[in-house]
């Protein structure tokens, strides 16, 4: 079978609603995939009872945003299969919070330079459960700014250090969250390490207890293989795959189905939860 079990939609950031997701999978000829949106479990018993009519079984998931204190970089863990996924309510809603005070923050600067409203942005977010950076890079793209999201313009604005309109959203911290996953009865899974630097965070992560790596991904750099590897095999960690796909909202076309979870990796999650 082949599953891609990191797919985002329009609740979070990708370009897709629920039901188009689903229509995508079936086309692509894949058997299961996850809905991990950003922050929220919003979609994912739509996106089940949608599955089950289109023979696509979806996982329940979530890609939590969290932040490594030591350092100071921000880290992506998956969770899958939450018994209580109820548990995350007041983290979520935390850095919806923030998020939206952020971005708007944000825009209020960005309108200096750019004939854009508050409103153009809101229509572009309807659906998600907050207002992401991509919003506002969708508006700029739509008003004939930019030609894609993630380009130069996004660096101008967003970069890091020198971004004009750079965002500070407040994260929780990622053992906290690590902890989080398993008292709500969740599988845990270190999301694409090599897009946060985060390599160097997983053996840390997987000495308390961390369930997997996503090791099939599509930024995944030259040689990290030999590194995710030894430190699966040392910690007997889960090796996931997933397109972490978006749609049209990233900087380059990744279709659905592009990176996929092993068979074998596959069973062992399910095993995990004790689901075969």
């Amino acid at each position: 079978m082949a599953a891609d079990l990191h797919c985002h939609t329009k609740l979070s950031d990708g370009s897709v609603p629920v039901d188009e997701l689903i229509m995508l999978a079936k086309g692509s000829g894949l058997s299961a995939i996850a809905l991990t949106d950003h922050d929220t479990f919003r979609g994912v018993e739509t996106a089940q009872s949608l599955g089950e009519q289109a023979g696509i079984e979806v996982i329940p998931g979530a890609e939590v945003s969290c932040f490594d204190n030591k350092r100071h970089r921000l880290v992506h863990i998956l969770c899958y299969y939450p018994d209580k996924p109820e548990l995350f309510d007041p983290v979520f809603d935390a850095i919806a919070q923030s998020r939206k005070k952020e971005v708007t923050l944000a825009l209020e600067k960005i309108m200096k330079y750019y004939p854009i409203t508050p409103e153009m942005v809101e229509r572009r977010s309807q659906g998600s459960v907050t207002i992401f950076k991509q919003h506002i890079m969708h508006t700029l793209l739509d008003c004939g700014y930019t030609d894609k999201i993630y380009g130069e313009l996004y660096k101008e604005l967003f970069g890091y250090k020198t971004g004009i309109a750079r965002t500070n959203i407040e994260y929780p911290d990622v053992f906290e969250i690590l902890d989080l996953i398993h008292r709500a009865g969740g599988v845990a899974v270190l999301a694409h390490p090599s897009v946060y630097d985060s390599l160097d965070l997983l053996p840390e992560l997987a000495a308390k207890g961390l369930d997997g790596v996503e090791y099939n991904f599509p930024r995944r750099k030259p040689g990290e293989d030999k590194i995710i590897d030894e430190t699966a095999l040392k910690y007997d960690l889960i090796k996931t795959g997933g397109t972490d796909f978006h749609g049209g909202s990233t900087s380059h076309v990744h279709p659905i189905g592009t990176c996929t979870t092993d068979d074998n990796q596959l069973i062992r999650l399910k095993k995990l939860k004790n689901l075969i």
